[in-house]
């Protein structure tokens, strides 16, 4: 008995040999929840965010080409702190030579190299006039305020201590040189057509802006390297005066359309706001003429947001313009496009209709879209700003484009104007956690390819496009937490992965309902507010009753990739025509993840899958036996048969007898 009991022990703690920490809670992983943020994942009784007000004038001068602006600016300090100064983003001076952040950054020769980038290092050589240029910063009443600016990060000091729930008023007037985004590459600026001498201007960036204050970051300050932005949310009222014949869009519903446009096309705008198909404003035949308008003569476009993060506008002679309802919930959003000749073929069709498609998409995974415009414009770009986006996709010279430019544009528009929901509405930061918007928007908006045209073939998304990715050594094979200034491989930790790890989430590990349930729950929560990774995750979990940290932990925090291996299948005749088969495998990746096997029986029968759950790892995470019983002989079993897991190596995966 006694020899039996020593065997039993040591078979037991063999069983454990292999127990790791994979299935242990996050922990201290994850910030400790307070009356902030629960630990339900949503926002808790004393949750608070800032507010900031904007009243902005510019004028365009398309001479220099450059901006000069003045904002009034009213911040609500809703947070328990007291603070003595404020941050402002000063993104324009990442172009300059002394005030640029870019500076941590490797610069090799490019390859191949083309004639932007040797204008580009030619330009380098020589001083600019570029960044940001502070001529004014006062309070209400006039007085002075003293401000530092180091490098794309401004601090206005206060003259008094801003208390818990005052607000106050500052004054700020600037000016900056716009860069050729065609060589700099930059979100914002303008591109210049040399066939009829017009420029498009992307207006990005372009002024002054609070940083984000926040309950768990205080102030998000980290300096400006390309990689996006965190901001709090306000109204804005805009006027932005610029040379007659450029049409103007921008974040916000323009206040005075019928005074910018003619009467006929003030009567298509109209006709637009209702129509259930794309309405041409402004018609190709009137954009080609437009281009050749010189007049001397200025107008001013007055726009209006609400409840919004940022504001960005677009401006150009060449626009064609066109615009259509769609109704989600009830509600009426007018949806338009604009893109110069050298689109029209791909974006006339399609364009806004894509629009209206993605809101639809994006409403069924999260909150009715709340805005009452969305807006796409074509500038060979591709970024995003509330209720407006800037895309990419023109033909050959000819007017032809090839298939794949069209999926190109399908794809691009889908994604940017997702990007309305995150970040800009569930506005996440994304300078520290990118995956949270581009990795959730490359998710959604697989889906969207997919209802859009069943046959689109798109690639971000299904765990299989990863799969050769997974693979890399664990040397550059980054965490999706990776924070993106540090990331060698910034598109796969921010967009693929993650969208691959929550598509895997809901088509294998939680299925349709709860997924979709805890989503919008999610999305719900955290409209409007700022939600950082714990949110996200405490909040998946509370909806669903689902335990994921091991989910989290592995794909989100590790860079294990998946290789379960069919070690052994052994038979066992149970009698009567029945058979026992006992599947021994191993997991040689480390990522723990759900077992799927596929059955092939000898009688040709229908296959049998079975899925079996991650949590099957628990009490040893590198090896696992499991007995099926069958009334048939099985021939084959294959792991994995739809390649849902993105297991790295399929030559283990099969058995045959």
């Amino acid at each position: 008995m006694k020899n039996l009991l020593i065997i039993f022990c040591l078979s037991f703690l063999n069983s454990f040999a292999q127990h790791g920490n994979k299935f242990e809670p996050l922990g201290t992983l994850l910030p400790t929840p307070n009356e902030y943020r629960t630990a339900s994942g949503a926002p808790g009784p004393a949750y608070w965010q800032q507010r900031a007000d904007y009243n902005i004038r510019c004028e365009l001068n398309e001479k220099v080409p450059g901006i000069t602006g003045n904002e009034t600016i009213t911040y609500f300090n809703n947070s328990p702190d007291v603070l003595t100064y404020l941050w402002f983003q000063l993104e324009e001076n990442a172009y300059t030579k002394d005030r640029n952040a870019n500076y941590q950054f490797n610069n090799a020769v490019p390859q191949p190299i083309t004639e932007n980038d040797i204008r580009k290092f030619e330009e380098d050589k020589k001083p600019n006039e570029y960044g940001v240029n502070i001529t004014s910063i006062t309070d209400a009443s006039g007085r002075k305020l003293s401000y530092t600016i180091n490098r794309t990060m401004m601090r206005v000091d206060l003259p008094v201590p801003l208390k818990s729930h005052q607000q106050y008023v500052i004054r700020i007037s600037w000016n900056y040189k716009l860069t050729n985004r065609m060589i700099y590459y930059g979100r914002g600026g303008y591109e210049n057509f040399t066939v009829d001498g017009n420029n498009l201007y992307t207006v990005t960036h372009w002024y002054p802006r609070l940083c984000q204050y926040s309950d768990y970051a205080g102030w998000h300050n980290q300096q400006y390297t390309n990689k996006e932005f965190a901001l709090t949310f306000g109204n804005f009222n805009v006027q932005i005066t610029l040379p007659a014949g450029n049409v103007v869009g921008a974040t916000g519903e323009c206040q005075n359309y019928k005074a910018m446009l003619s009467p006929l096309q003030y009567e298509r705008y109209q006709k637009a706001q209702t129509s259930k198909q794309p309405v041409d404003i402004i018609t190709l035949a009137e954009a080609m003429k437009n281009e050749s308008n010189n007049s001397s003569s200025k107008k001013t476009w007055i726009f209006k947001a609400e409840n919004v993060r940022d504001f960005a506008w677009t401006a150009s002679k060449k626009f064609i313009w066109d615009g259509m309802a769609t109704y989600i919930n009830g509600k009426r959003i007018l949806c338009m496009s604009f893109y110069g000749k050298e689109a029209y073929p791909l974006y006339h069709e399609n364009a806004t209709k894509l629009i209206a498609h993605t809101l639809k998409v994006y409403s069924s995974f999260t909150i009715p879209y709340p805005y009452p415009i969305a807006q796409c414009v074509e500038a060979s770009n591709g970024i995003e700003f509330p209720m407006i986006c800037f895309t990419y996709g023109r033909t050959e010279k000819d007017g032809t484009f090839t298939k794949e430019t069209k999926n190109k544009v399908i794809r691009v528009i889908i994604h940017e104007v997702g990007h309305n929901y995150f970040p800009m509405i569930i506005n996440t930061d994304e300078r520290q956690w990118a995956w949270m918007d581009e990795g959730v928007d490359t998710f959604i908006g697989y889906y969207a390819e997919k209802e859009w045209d069943p046959g689109f073939p798109s690639s971000p998304g299904p765990a299989e496009y990863i799969a050769t990715l997974m693979k890399q050594p664990k040397e550059t094979h980054e965490p999706i937490m990776t924070y993106p200034d540090n990331a060698l491989q910034y598109s796969f930790t921010s967009y693929l992965k993650p969208a691959a790890a929550l598509h895997i989430l809901r088509e294998t590990i939680m299925g349709h309902e709860r997924f979709d349930t805890a989503f919008k729950t999610y999305a719900g929560r955290w409209a409007f507010k700022h939600p950082a990774p714990a949110d996200f995750f405490r909040t998946m979990e509370d909806a669903s009753a689902d335990d994921l940290d091991w989910f989290w932990r592995g794909w989100f925090f590790g860079n294990d990739p998946c290789d379960i291996a069919i070690d052994t299948v052994k038979e066992f005749p149970a009698g009567n025509g029945k058979y026992f088969y006992q599947v021994e495998m191993s997991n040689k990746g480390g990522l723990v993840m759900p077992v799927i096997l596929q059955f092939k029986f000898a009688d040709g029968t229908a296959n049998e899958t079975l899925n079996i759950p991650a949590q099957t790892w628990r009490h040893n995470e590198s090896k696992l036996t499991k007995s099926y019983l069958f009334n048939k002989k099985v021939v084959s079993i294959t792991l994995d048969p739809n390649h849902e897991t993105a297991d790295i190596n399929e030559l283990n995966n099969h058995f045959n007898f």
